[in-house]
């Protein structure tokens, strides 16, 4: 049976699928083409484990041009070898992470006085794993799913600009902060959180054909 593609191609920069979308991808019994960049690849991902298909169902990506989708194809080996179960990072809203992740300063209310983006901050706490990695007032946190290894993924957080950056790698980052805006590959959480919780699912995994 032809694999069922999904051509999502027609997303702009920080524009994830609707639900409508990728919604009847739970109708498919065999593979799944995904064509796009990365945020479309991450929707379809996220809804076939949360209708419990996505062990079952091998998944395909045709890349956009872009380069987010460019450099998560090099990292992936994309169209390099055989069949590969691969590790899934999830987020506790029911997102999926595949390239970049952030925690970063709300928007500013409306009447207050604009600072550069560079000088915005929040604050924040948050764990990688036992070990804390922030206290207090930080620039952002950048997470990536770590492809070299196994159910791990690295974080990266900015006290402040061009100061050294902290970096660790583990299984789960737990932040709790003030209000903040979360995105999601490119693509921003529809409300502020303060609270967040990015980890490396070690109960699944999911299936791309190269």
């Amino acid at each position: 049976m032809a694999a069922r593609r999904f051509d999502l191609h027609g997303l702009a920069a920080g524009q994830g699928p609707s639900k409508r979308h990728v919604a009847s991808v739970v109708d498919v019994a065999e593979e799944i083409v995904v064509q796009g960049p990365v945020q479309a690849l991450a929707a379809v991902l996220a809804r076939l484990w949360r209708t419990e298909r996505l062990p079952v169902v091998p998944v395909g990506w045709e890349p956009a041009d872009d380069v987010a989708s460019t450099g998560l194809a090099r990292a992936l080996g994309l169209g390099s070898g055989a069949e590969r179960e691969l590790p899934l990072v999830r987020d506790d809203h029911g997102g999926v992470l595949l390239h970049h992740g952030r925690v970063e300063p709300a928007a500013a209310p409306a009447g207050r006085r604009l600072v550069r983006p560079l000088g915005r901050r929040f604050g924040a706490q948050a764990h990688h794993d036992a070990v804390r990695v922030a206290d207090g007032p930080i620039t952002r946190i950048d997470v990536r799913p770590d492809w070299t290894r196994v159910d791990t993924i690295s974080a990266a957080v900015v006290t402040r600009p061009l100061r050294p950056v902290g970096r660790t790698s583990g299984r789960a980052l737990q932040v709790a902060c003030d209000p903040a805006r979360v995105l999601r590959d490119g693509v921003a959480f529809d409300r502020e959180v303060t609270r967040w919780t990015w980890y490396a699912d070690d109960r699944v995994r999911w299936r791309l054909r190269p």
